[in-house]
């Protein structure tokens, strides 16, 4: 802790995070013990100092600007949330099972913005296995087919991610093969093979990815030269020609410079990004069938009249409530959310649900996040179905395909399995064929 408290005593250092929070709400984590008050903000250089003493190890900052930062709560309305709202960056959290995957999901990402004349592109090492690349508000278009730029939040960034990783999958797939093969990424990230291929072909997105159901309202992103609790190192700038030959040692606490901004605002080329807008929403309205974001059209009984027992609920569902074993618990939840209010849990029923759920995770997500994503939902007048099953998606195009549940290992298949496309469906109809039997 001496070493850290060292670190941000740097008046370098306290500057750095400070620009960087400008405007956005901050949340600052005391390590092992979770994060402070939200909403939060740094005023001064010397409030990093400040929290630091008090026992912060690091701060993380909204990847929206607010006109009162102070003002943002949870459970406001969208409405709310857009007045509050005046600005968005356009942040990419590449997350990778190892540095070396998100090195080159990044360069092809970055090549792909710069086939559409953006140039001013900043990349972050996350301290870990990831980056970030970010692209200020300010390269925006003003509107988007007669709504506001700056409402068009967290559906922008998720649409251009999309449209993104469809851009780059075949050169992404073609240079990681070139490195290594399917049964050699199997062996070494310890994977079953099969979870790497889709339609019979290697996904690069099993092992590297832009988690893009993460990105919602208030999502927060570690600042620029903050610490990494997980791996010790500093989350640093880096310079785009520098991404391939960037080396961890750069970010250990002793070796940061400072003198390289993310997201530097400075020489902006005004609505740059304009292409890169429209040709995503092209794509969307073309090709994005968004499964997660379907509403259910059955009869009201069937589903939100009367609880669906646990006996009928689909394999998936249940190895997933007995709890997440290694990583993917923001996407298990996201999981069980959509199909618990879709087979008839009320609000309170699904909070006691997700609650102990979490208590059977190989390591418990926080409170204040679970309770968050209940809020989401308690606002949502529809219901909402989660991914269709993996053997479903066929006709779905490759870069829309969230195959969350064999990427999690949940998907063990019973011969019902392949009556239905999702595990909504499941449901329902086991209930219709035993629950009646056994009730008469």
């Amino acid at each position: 802790m001496d070493n850290l408290i060292k670190y941000y005593a740097r008046k370098d250092i306290q500057k750095e995070i400070v620009n960087s929070s400008k405007n956005r709400e901050v949340a600052v984590k005391f390590g092992d013990k979770g994060y402070g008050k939200r909403p939060d903000i740094l005023q001064f250089e010397n409030d990093v100092y400040e929290f630091v003493r008090k026992g912060a190890t690091s701060f993380h900052i909204s990847e929206e600007r607010w006109t009162d930062p102070l003002r943002v709560q949870t459970g406001m309305s969208l409405k709310q949330l857009n007045e509050l709202r005046f600005a968005w960056d356009l942040i990419l959290d590449i997350d990778g099972a190892n540095l070396e995957y998100s090195r080159l999901a990044t360069y092809y990402i970055v090549e792909a913005l710069k086939f559409y004349d953006i140039k001013n592109i900043s990349l972050k090492f996350s301290g870990n296995k990831g980056l970030h690349i970010g692209i200020p508000f300010e390269t925006f278009p003003k509107t988007l087919n007669k709504i506001e730029i700056k409402d068009f939040f967290p559906d922008g960034p998720r649409i251009i991610a999309g449209y993104l990783k469809s851009l780059v999958h075949e050169h992404l797939s073609s240079a990681i093969l070139e490195k290594e093969s399917v049964n050699e990424i199997s062996e070494k990230l310890k994977k079953p093979k099969q979870s790497l291929i889709k339609n019979n072909m290697f996904d690069p997105f099993t092992i590297v990815d832009i988690d893009t159901i993460l990105i919602s309202s208030r999502h927060l992103f570690r600042s620029p030269y903050s610490y990494n609790e997980k791996s010790g190192l500093i989350s640093i700038p880096i310079k785009i020609n520098n991404l391939m030959s960037f080396d961890k040692n750069q970010a250990k606490i002793g070796n940061v410079e400072t003198g390289l901004r993310f997201l530097d605002s400075t020489k902006i080329e005004k609505e740059e990004s304009t292409e890169l807008f429209d040709k995503s929403i092209y794509w969307n309205l073309k090709n994005f069938k968004k499964e997660e974001t379907k509403t259910v059209k059955i009869k009201t009984y069937d589903v939100l009249s009367f609880l669906i027992p646990e006996e009928f609920f689909p394999p998936c569902i249940k190895i997933l409530s007995s709890g997440v074993k290694s990583d993917g618990r923001k996407r298990a939840l996201f999981i069980l959310l959509n199909f618990l209010k879709s087979v008839g849990y009320n609000n309170e029923d699904m909070e006691k649900y997700v609650l102990n759920w979490n208590k059977r995770n190989y390591e418990p997500l926080k409170e204040g996040y679970i309770k968050a994503q209940l809020t989401w939902h308690k606002r949502q007048g529809k219901i909402i179905l989660p991914p269709n099953c993996p053997e479903r998606q066929d006709n779905i195009p490759l870069a829309s395909q969230q195959n969350y549940y064999t990427d999690l290992q949940f998907c063990k298949p019973d011969d019902f399995c392949k009556l239905i496309k999702n595990p909504i469906n499941y449901a329902i109809k086991k209930q219709r064929l035993f629950g009646k039997k056994e009730s008469s």
